[in-house]
């Protein structure tokens, strides 16, 4: 299974991401890789954050990507490799906690270079071989664009979810993602909506999204508010959005076995 989580920040993607990599850590190896520059992935699976200073994420490997595209420091504009080596670098680089392995991949500081450098070639090409090669089920939590992604890498992935909150800018954010996805050659592109506190919550996001898309709700909760605050894990202090995400699991396992 290879799924990527994504929606505009705040909306829960997180959230989602470190529970659905928690239960599937109970089924086999998981691996999970934060693609998001607002890398909070790592608490939210129940990292210490002391366990995490010693995670570097993957574009400040100076050494590492010089050494595997041949650019360095003076690099940009020049020749360098768009295929380097990749393979090795989740067992190197990872670190594992409750059964499930994390990579951290970081941004790509592109201001006066253009999109086209040394490290997004990295992450790109990582990315690619996490999804097209790997035979751990990957859950990525990814900002709302696409930008590391290219039309066969997105082909990989089983299932792309947006995460909305009930409110017309979130709701915009899941038609471009989605028309995005489409265009690359991504056939599912689901939503959960996060954050949903009443009825009129609920009447709004059934009636704004299709119903073939549609995963399923995590409901507001003062626990998942207690966790973030406490740097804690979602899955093991918030039982009750534990139990919306395993029926959104379920509904993605029974659709995969179709």
């Amino acid at each position: 299974m290879k799924i990527a989580v994504t929606g505009k920040g705040g909306v829960g993607k997180t959230t989602l991401a470190a529970v659905l990599a928690r239960l599937y850590a109970k089924e086999g190896t998981v691996l999970a890789a934060d693609v998001d520059p607002d890398a909070n992935l790592g608490l939210a699976l129940g990292f210490s954050a002391e366990e995490l200073e010693s995670l570097v994420p993957i574009s400040h490997l100076r050494d590492l990507i010089a050494e595997r595209t041949g650019a360095d420091s003076s690099g940009f504009g020049r020749f360098f490799k768009i295929n380097p080596r990749v393979d090795d670098i989740p067992d190197n680089f990872a670190i594992t906690k409750n059964g499930v392995k994390l990579l951290v991949l970081g941004t790509v500081e592109t201001a006066g270079t253009g999109c086209v450098c040394p490290e997004h070639v990295v992450l790109k090409r990582l990315i690619s071989h996490l999804v097209l090669r790997s035979n751990e089920v990957i859950i990525m939590d990814m900002e709302a664009g696409l930008e590391h992604l290219g039309r066969g890498t997105a082909e990989g992935f089983d299932r792309f979810i947006v995460v909305v909150e009930p409110g017309a800018r979130s709701l915009q954010t899941y038609r471009q993602v989605r028309s995005l996805a489409v265009e690359m050659g991504v056939e599912n592109v689901s939503v959960v909506a996060s954050k949903i506190r009443t009825d009129e919550d609920e009447d709004f996001i059934l009636s704004n999204i299709p119903a073939q898309d549609f995963l399923g709700f995590v409901h507001w909760s003062d626990e998942i508010t207690t966790a973030d605050r406490l740097g804690g894990s979602t899955y093991d202090l918030c039982p009750s959005a534990v139990a919306e995400i395993e029926q959104i699991k379920a509904k993605i396992d029974a659709e995969a076995k179709l």
